[in-house]
């Protein structure tokens, strides 16, 4: 698996779906500064690189959960990888929503999910895992069994780690922040001076400041 997060990491750097910036940090929507900036939609734009996600996705669920019957995305991010992994699986999918919708059926989910079935959940990226808990959350509330959540990258913040364990929710990766590291410091693709800022903030990114 470590061959696997290192391969993922490097391809999101090099079509900049990863960028890190230590001496001009990003400012995220909850105000946290970054000197990282994580946009896997963009993976959706390279055939070669969204189909290798793809793959492991397709064999990391065979592997730990060869029982699942319905694929769950989280909207909107892991929507079209979702459906790309329930299609290579032959499952039926379901997309989460934030909130259920305020017009029309006033969904949550979206598609047809039977009583006590049993759901894989896909995400693209997992920073507290606050958001792709309340995917988890309301899919349990419709009666769903849910497997574990499958997601392409994390920030790996010991919050999330938390978060994930007190929701009983197992978590497999693809790729994280270690690993992204590892592969920015073998191919000189940050100054040696900002590693140690890029590990600083990974502990704790509410009180980082440049």
């Amino acid at each position: 698996m470590s061959q696997i997060k290192q391969s993922i990491a490097e391809k999101l750097i090099q079509i900049k779906a990863i960028k890190l910036q230590p001496a001009n940090p990003f400012t995220w929507a909850s105000g946290w500064k970054s000197p990282i900036y994580c946009d896997n939609r963009l993976t959706l734009s390279f055939p070669k690189v969204r189909d290798f996600i793809r793959d492991e996705f397709v064999r990391q669920i065979q592997e730990h959960y060869p029982e699942v019957e319905v694929i769950a995305g989280v909207a909107t991010g892991a929507i079209a990888q979702g459906v790309l992994v329930a299609q290579a699986l032959n499952l039926p999918f379901v997309y989460v929503r934030p909130s259920a919708k305020a017009h029309g059926m006033g969904n949550q989910i979206e598609g047809h999910l039977p009583k006590g079935k049993k759901v894989v959940v896909i995400e693209d990226l997992i920073s507290t895992g606050g958001s792709s808990l309340k995917a988890v959350e309301a899919l349990r509330e419709a009666d769903a069994h849910i497997l574990g959540m499958l997601a392409t990258f994390t920030y790996d913040f010991p919050l999330a780690q938390n978060n994930f364990k007190s929701a009983k929710c197992p978590l497999i990766v693809l790729s994280d922040y270690h690993a992204l590291l590892d592969y920015a410091k073998a191919v000189n693709y940050v100054e040696e001076e900002y590693l140690e800022t890029l590990k600083e903030w990974r502990e704790n990114p509410s009180q980082w400041q440049q």
